[in-house]
């Protein structure tokens, strides 16, 4: 018998009081096709501090630049006019849609536009076989070159295009990593063809970490680039392109450039340019070809006078040279088939990044270094560079 007596229920213990679990904050609310109004009025002030001024209601943006020039030459229709070399996600871009992609030489100045009177032959040639050419894509901070255009040189590229009837689309991905920005002037097709141009800024990369896809593209303000506007988020819909929640705050947060963003992009730019510039020092001095970087974060090397170097090695072309160049520095080497270019031409994409570290911190140091080519890992890099090259002449 228990104390409490022989039917008795021993008393439950007091239970102690219900932990208070909050409730998790509600996930962002999806970004609506063609971007929410915080990052549209971010990009306008972000065009608008490079003197293009810019509505909202002008502003598209995407997951990445290739969905959103996707969706941009789907509205708009026609074939497209690239320049050669160019990025090498440009022309699957056009292919994908069905379209052709005619390429036309850069002038020996720089790469990213095409050479003026090159266009407007290729553009007639084109028309006369049955072509539509409607679009010309061309980049004011060119990748794979990592040149700029003169302003003379883009401004007679928007001639000719205007005089082809050509809309163009301006790649300014690359815009605001150039190396050395009080040498050298940056101009924008918007400034010279309101009506006529668009504007796209990929943000991954330059401005945002790579694995955090957001792009913005600024349309004409005009009934043409309103209708244009709402074809291309049209197809934003369709394909569900939307950029996600998070992502379109850091792009908006980058876009409104605080200090901390612009600090460390412009110290960026600026160690890239350092290290470029060494590494187009070894390219010269082993006789290969290369013009001088001015943005970005690589080179494009013209092996073509150590063609018979490379013969002993068994390198005939641009996809032997890419093999073989990356297996001796060990990182990728693009060759230039890959940006449209000759496969005959021993021409290839060399990249900085590699240049400056095999790890996070080792890129960080040389990102803080007062000489960044002082640095061990950074001096031995370039003199591997250095020293398979001089193997060649």
């Amino acid at each position: 018998m228990t104390p409490w007596g022989p039917a008795a229920v021993r008393p439950p213990r007091s239970a102690p009081p219900p932990r208070f679990h909050p409730c998790p904050p509600p996930p962002p609310a999806p970004e609506p096709p063609g971007g929410g109004e915080a990052v549209r009025e971010a990009a306008c002030r972000h065009w608008g501090r490079r003197g293009l001024a810019t509505s909202p209601e002008s502003v598209a943006a995407g997951p990445g630049a290739p969905a959103l020039l996707l969706a941009l030459l789907g509205a708009y229709g026609g074939d497209v006019m690239l320049p050669r070399p160019c990025p090498a996600w440009w022309t699957p871009q056009v292919r994908l849609l069905g379209r052709r992609a005619y390429h036309v030489p850069t002038p020996a100045e720089c790469g990213g536009v095409p050479d003026p009177y090159a266009l407007l032959e290729t553009v007639r040639r084109v028309r006369a076989e049955g072509g539509d050419p409607r679009v010309l894509l061309l980049s004011v901070a060119d990748d794979p070159t990592a040149t700029v255009p003169p302003p003379e040189m883009l401004r007679e590229a928007c001639e000719a295009a205007e005089s082809a009837g050509l809309f163009v689309v301006s790649d300014e991905s690359w815009r605001d990593t150039v190396h050395r920005p009080h040498d050298t002037l940056v101009l924008s097709p918007a400034e010279m063809l309101p009506e006529r141009a668009a504007v796209l800024v990929d943000l991954a990369g330059a401005m945002l970490p790579a694995g955090w896809p957001a792009a913005v593209v600024r349309f004409p303000d005009t009934p043409r680039g309103t209708w244009l506007r709402a074809r291309t988020l049209d197809v934003l819909t369709a394909t569900g392109a939307m950029v996600a929640g998070p992502v379109a705050g850091a792009a908006a947060h980058a876009l409104d450039e605080p200090d901390a963003v612009a600090g460390r992009a412009y110290a960026a730019a600026a160690l890239h340019g350092v290290v470029a510039a060494a590494a187009h020092r070894r390219l010269l001095e082993a006789g290969a070809l290369a013009r001088p970087p001015q943005a970005g974060r690589h080179l494009y090397a013209d092996l073509t006078p150590l063609r018979a170097g490379l013969a002993r090695h068994g390198v005939g072309d641009a996809m032997e040279l890419e093999d073989w160049l990356g297996g001796r520095l060990g990182a990728p080497t693009p060759g230039g088939q890959r940006f449209a270019d000759e496969l005959g031409a021993l021409r290839v994409r060399l990249s900085t990044g590699p240049l400056l570290g095999a790890t996070p911190q080792e890129r960080l140091a040389a990102l803080t270094a007062r000489d960044p080519l002082a640095l061990p890992h950074v001096r031995d890099s370039l003199e591997l560079l250095g020293s398979v090259l001089a193997g060649l002449a």
